[in-house]
């Protein structure tokens, strides 16, 4: 009879690419059991082309006053009779799962806690030296955990527009309508010193489904699929073959760093670079306190001393 081990990631995007390292441990580690993720329906299409993960599981994340959705969940705990429960998110409601719907051996930043560790201490350390410690304390060869696996997510099939030239910078200009604060607001100016500079390169963007109007504002070239926004995949595919890549702190941002590309991000005072583990061999960051206080004359000095 086959075993069963759940993970459970519920979002946003720059969080799912960060488990892929955790994911390729778990996957490698339980090569003959089945691995079941528990997710949100916007990453049921990007978790069931996944590598690492056999089966995808819906969480509608619905109150916890809805007592016949909890039942049900449950009763999806009992059916599968997980052997263990890997908690990457870490949340409120991940632990209410732990505590009442599930009777499995749980895995999660506070059940691996010792006894001179707080959780608050814990969350201090950056995000993927946080997973490392979760899988590695549950006996998980982490060879991969600090090092996201992305590469199975680029679409080769996807045909970038042959209006973009093959030497071409991606940008990020936007955020989630929730997160404002992450936005650097001088990227007008920026597309307009870069255009001077880098004459025989096109500057892209890639906006996401609420973001195309906003997109066509700037003096760029767009990256669509049949006038929609790319997916994740085609995404991946456009960033691959980028020459620089420079954005606020979002999904696409991790996306980039982790597929290897060179690129730059750009932080405010929600968080910093280190916390969220975005910066590689090639992949650089500024960051202020005020994100209006980075300077697009120091920007192109990092993009130069950089390229």
């Amino acid at each position: 009879m086959v075993k069963n081990i759940l993970v459970i990631k519920h979002g946003s995007f720059g969080d799912i690419i960060q488990i892929n390292g955790c994911l390729r441990d778990i996957r490698e580690h339980y090569s003959k059991y089945k691995i079941y993720i528990l997710t949100t329906p916007v990453f049921n299409n990007y978790f069931s082309k996944c590598p690492f993960v056999d089966e995808v599981i819906l969480d509608k994340r619905k109150s916890r006053w809805n007592f016949i959705y909890l039942y049900r969940l449950k009763q999806l705990f009992t059916q599968y009779k997980f052997e263990r429960v890997f908690d990457l998110q870490n949340s409120y409601r991940t632990e209410f799962y732990r505590k009442y719907l599930s009777s499995s051996e749980w895995i999660s930043s506070r059940t691996i806690l010792r006894l001179n560790e707080t959780k608050e201490d814990f969350d201090k350390k950056s995000i993927l030296e946080r997973f490392k410690i979760q899988l590695s304390r549950a006996k998980i060869d982490t060879k991969f955990s600090e090092k996201p696996q992305v590469s199975w997510m680029v679409d080769n099939d996807f045909q970038i527009s042959s209006e973009i030239k093959k030497n071409y910078t991606v940008l990020f200009p936007f955020c989630s309508p929730k997160h404002h604060q992450k936005i650097w607001p001088y990227y007008e100016e920026l597309i307009s010193k870069l255009k001077s500079k880098l004459s025989d390169m096109d500057i892209v963007i890639a906006p996401g489904p609420e973001e195309i109007k906003a997109a066509r504002k700037y003096n760029v070239k767009l990256c669509l699929h049949n006038n929609q926004p790319t997916n994740f995949f085609q995404l991946a595919k456009l960033l691959i073959g980028a020459k620089y890549v420079i954005s606020n702190d979002t999904g696409p941002a991790h996306l980039a760093a982790h597929l290897g590309c060179r690129g730059l991000a750009l932080f405010g005072g929600h968080t910093s670079p280190e916390k969220v583990s975005i910066e590689t061999g090639s992949f650089l960051s500024i960051s202020s306190k005020n994100i209006s206080n980075i300077s697009v004359e120091e920007v192109l000095d990092k993009i130069d001393s950089h390229l």
